[in-house]
C-alpha cells in the first residue's frame, strides 16, 4: 500500500521536496521562539526570588493601566487603519485596471511609497508636523504665501494623542498601500472581463457591476489584504515609535518594558498577548468576509 501511495503522489512529493528545508528553518525558529517568549512570560521575581511557572507577571501587565490603555489604541488603530489600507488599496486597483496612457508610469509612481524605507517616512513626517516650525505649521500659518493663515498659533501636532495616532496611522497606510494594490489589482485581472461585458449587456451600471460581480469574485484578495494588514497593524512599530512618542501602542510598549524598565518578563507577557489579538482578529475577519461573501452571492 506504501508504495502505491508513493507511486500515485510521486509527483506532489517532488514538488514539495524542496521547500522542505524552509519549512523546517521557519517551523523550528517559531518553536525556539516561542518557547523561549512562553518561559520568560511565565518567569516572576519577587523579592530577588525568581519564581517559575507563575502567572503574576501577567496579572501585574493586565493590572497596569499603561497596558490598558496601549491595547486600547491598538485595537483603534487596527479597525480604523485596517480598512483605510483596503479602501486606499482597491481605489488604486481599479484606476490601474483601466487602459489608458502612461499605465505603467502610473504604476511605477504608485509603488514608490514601498521602496521609501518605513524609518525614512516616518521621519519625514516627524519634519513635516513639527512643532513649532514644521512645514505643515509654516503653510497653515500662511507663511509660503499659498493660502492666507488658516491658524494663529501652530499646532502641537505630537503633542496630542490621537493627532500623533492619526498621523502615524496614515503614515502606515501610505507606506504599505502598494502591498494592498498589487494583491488587489490582481484579483481584478483575475476577473474574466467577458462578465463584465455580461453585466453591462444586462443594463447593470457601474456600481452593480462593482457589488455583483467584482467583490463576489475579489473575496479571496479582499481577505489576504485584511488578514496581511491587519496583523501588521496590530505589531507596527516605527511610525508610532517615531511620531506618538510617549502615546504607546503594543509594539512600542514591549520596547519600553524591555529597554527602559528592563523587565524582559512583561515585555514577553504584552508579545503573547499581542500575537493572541493576532490570531482572535485573523479568526474574526475570516469569519466575517465568509459571511459577506455568503450575502453577496445569494444577491
Amino acid at each position: 500500500m506504501t508504495g502505491t501511495w508513493l507511486k500515485r503522489n510521486r509527483a506532489r512529493i517532488h514538488e514539495i521536496w524542496p521547500l522542505l528545508p524552509a519549512a523546517a528553518y521557519l517551523v523550528g525558529f517559531l518553536i525556539i521562539a516561542g518557547t523561549y517568549l512562553v518561559g520568560l512570560s511565565l518567569s516572576y521575581e519577587k523579592a530577588g526570588t525568581p519564581l517559575f511557572p507563575s502567572l503574576k507577571t501577567f496579572a501585574s501587565v493586565f493590572a497596569n493601566p499603561d497596558f490598558s490603555h496601549a491595547l486600547l489604541d491598538t485595537t483603534v488603530f487596527v479597525i480604523i487603519g485596517t480598512p483605510l489600507e483596503l479602501a486606499a488599496g482597491f481605489f488604486l486597483a481599479l484606476i490601474l485596471y483601466q487602459t489608458f496612457r502612461f499605465r505603467n508610469f502610473v504604476r511605477s509612481l504608485f509603488l514608490i511609497p514601498l521602496a521609501i524605507p518605513a524609518l525614512v517616512t516616518a521621519t519625514l513626517l516627524f519634519i513635516l508636523f513639527d512643532y513649532p516650525g514644521g512645514h505643515v505649521n509654516h503653510f497653515l500659518l500662511g507663511k509660503y504665501g499659498i493660502v492666507p493663515p488658516l491658524f494663529h498659533l501652530p499646532v502641537n501636532w505630537r503633542g496630542s494623542e490621537v493627532l500623533a495616532l492619526g498621523i502615524s496611522m496614515l503614515g502606515k497606510v501610505w507606506r504599505d498601500m502598494p502591498i494592498s494594490m498589487l494583491i488587489l489589482l490582481a484579483g481584478l485581472n483575475a476577473i474574466d472581463p467577458e462578465l463584465f461585458d455580461a453585466a453591462k449587456a444586462m443594463g447593470a451600471g457601474l456600481r452593480r457591476r462593482i457589488w455583483h460581480v467584482v467583490l463576489p469574485l475579489m473575496i479571496p484578495s479582499i481577505s489576504a489584504v485584511v488578514l496581511l494588514r491587519s496583523i501588521e497593524m496590530w505589531k507596527e512599530f516605527i511610525f508610532p515609535f517615531i511620531l506618538a512618542g510617549k502615546y504607546n501602542l503594543l509594539g512600542t510598549l514591549i520596547e519600553s518594558l524591555y529597554n527602559d524598565w528592563g523587565n524582559s518578563s512583561a515585555a514577553s507577557a504584552v508579545a503573547l498577548v499581542l500575537v493572541v489579538c493576532i490570531i482572535i482578529t485573523t479568526v474574526l475577519f475570516l469569519s466575517i468576509m465568509e459571511l459577506i461573501k455568503k450575502s453577496l452571492v445569494k444577491t
